[in-house]
């Protein structure tokens, strides 16, 4: 794949076998955005860190987040920070306000429900534990995003069979190729 990849991963970071590792593997010049405590993740620590890994990149990259990692996205794009990404390809975004997330939010509610800066693509699950369908094309209906939905594919990480996830990565190699001529 041809384009500059941050990959932002959710509460408790993606393991072993999830996509998102899947994927930095396989493209070494990606890079995953770290954070100092992925257990109790702080809002504003977590934008501080994502702007900084912006920062360091040689041109705006694009965001592949997962869980909350979709949710950092949103809350940095409301941050005022005057750095920019080509985009932000969204995989099941957590609804950090509903009762089912699984810890205090620490700063990520409300949701920002406005448009984004920059294009994205949401892709949903129907069965989410974390996130409801409805609540998924809301989030997206607000950002302005695409939504792909995927059928009954639970949170979409490894415990629901998403290891390396080759129809993840077309649709994200399909997001590229509309981003970057």
């Amino acid at each position: 794949m041809k384009c500059d990849i941050l990959i932002l991963s959710g509460l408790w970071n993606s393991g072993p076998d999830h996509w998102q590792t899947h994927w930095e593997g396989k493209y070494s010049k990606w890079e995953r955005v770290a954070h100092r405590d992925w257990n109790n993740p702080e809002r504003d620590e977590w934008v501080a860190e994502l702007d900084a890994a912006i920062a360091a990149c040689q041109g705006m990259p694009i965001l592949v987040a997962h869980s909350l990692g979709c949710m950092l996205v949103a809350q940095w794009a409301q941050s005022g920070s005057a750095l920019k990404v080509a985009g932000a390809f969204l995989v099941a975004p957590s609804d950090t306000e509903a009762p089912s997330y699984p810890i205090d939010a620490n700063g990520f509610k409300p949701i920002p429900m406005a448009p984004l800066p920059f294009p994205s693509l949401v892709v949903a699950s129907s069965d989410d534990p974390f996130v409801t369908l409805d609540r998924a094309h809301a989030f997206a209906a607000a950002w302005g995003s695409r939504v792909v939905e995927i059928g009954a594919a639970g949170h979409i990480n490894a415990d629901t069979g998403y290891g390396e996830w080759s129809e993840g990565e077309a649709l994200l190699e399909e997001f590229c190729r509309v981003l970057t001529p």
